[in-house]
C-alpha cells in the first residue's frame, strides 16, 4: 500500500471516529507534522517527540493510585503488614505489559477497546462489553467520590455539599474543555499523588524487610490475605484503565509511527503508580500494623501519618487523596464513555462539539451525575464501597486481558504488528498467573464459608 493510500485510509478512520470533518482531521494532522518539523529543525527531535505523546500512558498509571488503590494499599500495610508487599511490584509489571498491548491495538486499529471488539467479533459481543465494563466501572466512579467525601470529611465537609460540587466542576472541565486543555488539567492534578512517596520514606520502615518482602512472594494464611491480594491486583491492573489507555491513544492520535515513544511514557506511568501504592503500603506498614490498628475510616489512614508529619498529617494525606480522587474521578468516567459510545458506533472523542446531542458527553455526565447521588447518601460506609469495588475489578480483569491477547494476536486486527511468540506467550503466562490469584480467592471464600 502506498503511502499517499495509508494516509487517506488514517484520515478516514479518525473521521469515522470523532465525526470530525475530513477535511478537518487532515488539517490536523498537518498542523501536528508542521509543528513536529519545527521542533526537529531546533535540534530537540527526541524530547519534541516524547513531550508530543506524553499523556495516556502516565495519566492511565497514576489514575490508578486513586482512593481506591489508596485505600487497598493501605488495607494491604495495616492488615497484613510487609508480608504481602511483592503483589504491588508483580502488578506493576502486568501493568507495564497489558498498557503496552492496549496501546499498540489502539495504534494498529485507531479504535478503542469496545470499538475493536464490535469491528473484530460482531455488534453483540460489543454490547457485552460495553455492559461488562459499566458494571465494574460504575462501583469504581462511586469510589472515586467517596475518596473526594473521604478528603473533604477530613476538613468536615460533608459529602452532600462535596460529591455534588466537585461532579459539576469536574463535568464543566470535561464537557467544555477541548481535548488538550482537559490532558494539561488532568496532568497537574496527577503531581499531588507524588505526596505519597513522602510517606514511605519518613514511616523510617525496616527497609530489609520492605525489599525482601518486595522481591519474594509469601502466601497469604486466611481468606483476608488472599482478598487483599486479589484486591490489590484489581486495584493496580484495572480493566477501565486498560480501556482508557487504548481510547484515549486514539484520541490523542497515537499512531504506530510513534508508538516506540509512548512506551517510555507507559513504562513510567506504571512504574510511579507501583512506586506510590509501595510507598503508601510501607507507611501503613510502619505505623498503623505495627500499633495493631485498622483502617475504617480515612481519618484512620491519616492518623498512621501523624507521627510522621506532626500537625501537617491530615493535610498531607487529604491533599494526596483529594488530588487522587479528583483525577480518577475525571478518568474512570471518561473510559466508560468511551467505551459505551464506541459500543454503539458513535464518535468518541474530547474535541468533538458539545452544544450538540453527544452520547459520549452524554454517558460522562451521567455516569457522573449518579455516583456522586450514591456518595451523597447519608451515613454509607465509604471504606468498604471503595474496597469491595477492587475485589470487583478483579474479577472482572481476566475476560479483559485474554480479550487484548486473542485481539493483539489476531493478523485481521493488528496486520504485521500482531503480537510476536515471545510477547504471545509472556502474555498467556500473566493471565495464568491473574487466573491463580483470583481462584485462589474463590477457593479461600469457599473454605471460609464451609468452615463457618
Amino acid at each position: 500500500m502506498s503511502a499517499h493510500k495509508r494516509k487517506r485510509g488514517l484520515v478516514r478512520r479518525l473521521h469515522e471516529r470523532t465525526g470530525a470533518p475530513a477535511h478537518a482531521v487532515a488539517h490536523h494532522r498537518r498542523g501536528v507534522a508542521l509543528r513536529f518539523a519545527r521542533l526537529r529543525a531546533s535540534g530537540l527531535g527526541a524530547l519534541a517527540a516524547f513531550l508530543a505523546v506524553l499523556g495516556p500512558g502516565l495519566l492511565a498509571g497514576l489514575s490508578d493510585d486513586d482512593p481506591a488503590g489508596i485505600t487497598t494499599y493501605s488495607i494491604l500495610g495495616t492488615d497484613h503488614g510487609y508480608r504481602l508487599l511483592w503483589i504491588i511490584p508483580a502488578s506493576t509489571v502486568l501493568l507495564v505489559q497489558f498498557h503496552l498491548m492496549a496501546m499498540r491495538i489502539g495504534a494498529a486499529t485507531s479504535k478503542g477497546f469496545v470499538g475493536v471488539i464490535r469491528e473484530r467479533w460482531g455488534h453483540r459481543w460489543g454490547y457485552a462489553a460495553v455492559v461488562g465494563l459499566v458494571f465494574a466501572n460504575f462501583g469504581t466512579i462511586c469510589a472515586e467520590y467517596a475518596g473526594i467525601s473521604a478528603a473533604c470529611s477530613l476538613v468536615g465537609i460533608p459529602p452532600w455539599i462535596s460529591a455534588p460540587i466537585s461532579a459539576t466542576l469536574i463535568s464543566l472541565v470535561v464537557v467544555l474543555g477541548s481535548f488538550h486543555r482537559v490532558e494539561r488539567v488532568l496532568l497537574i492534578v496527577s503531581a499531588t499523588l507524588g505526596l505519597y512517596l513522602l510517606d514511605g520514606i519518613l514511616a523510617t520502615p525496616d527497609w530489609s524487610l520492605v525489599w525482601h518482602n518486595s522481591i519474594v512472594p509469601h502466601a497469604p494464611h486466611d481468606a483476608a490475605g488472599w482478598i487483599a491480594v486479589a484486591a490489590t491486583l484489581g486495584t493496580t491492573l484495572a480493566p477501565w484503565g486498560l480501556a482508557f489507555i487504548q481510547s484515549y491513544a486514539v484520541d490523542k492520535k497515537i499512531t504506530l509511527a510513534n508508538l516506540r515513544w509512548e512506551r517510555i511514557d507507559v513504562v513510567i506511568g506504571s512504574l510511579l503508580t507501583g512506586l506510590i501504592g509501595l510507598a503508601i503500603a510501607v507507611a501503613c506498614a510502619a505505623t498503623l500494623y505495627r500499633a495493631g490498628a485498622h483502617i475504617d475510616e480515612a481519618s484512620d489512614a491519616a492518623a498512621a501519618l501523624r507521627p510522621l508529619a506532626g500537625p501537617f498529617a491530615t493535610a498531607l494525606f487529604g491533599t494526596g487523596l483529594l488530588g487522587a480522587a479528583l483525577l480518577a474521578a475525571a478518568i474512570v468516567p471518561l473510559a466508560t464513555a468511551y467505551s459505551i459510545a464506541e459500543g454503539v458506533g458513535s464518535p468518541a472523542s474530547l474535541d468533538l462539539d458539545s452544544h450538540h446531542f453527544r452520547i459520549f458527553y452524554v454517558a460522562f455526565v451521567i455516569l457522573t451525575v449518579a455516583a456522586a447521588s450514591v456518595v451523597s447518601l447519608p451515613g454509607l460506609p465509604l471504606i468498604p464501597i471503595i474496597y469491595s469495588s477492587q475485589v470487583v475489578n478483579a474479577v472482572m480483569l481476566p475476560l479483559h486481558v485474554i480479550a487484548l491477547q486473542l485481539l493483539a494476536r489476531d493478523p485481521k486486527v493488528m496486520g504485521d504488528s500482531r503480537s510476536g511468540r515471545v510477547s504471545t506467550i509472556t502474555g498467556w503466562m500473566s493471565i495464568l498467573l491473574i487466573l491463580s490469584c483470583i481462584s485462589a480467592l474463590v477457593w479461600s471464600w469457599i473454605g471460609a464459608s464451609a468452615s463457618s
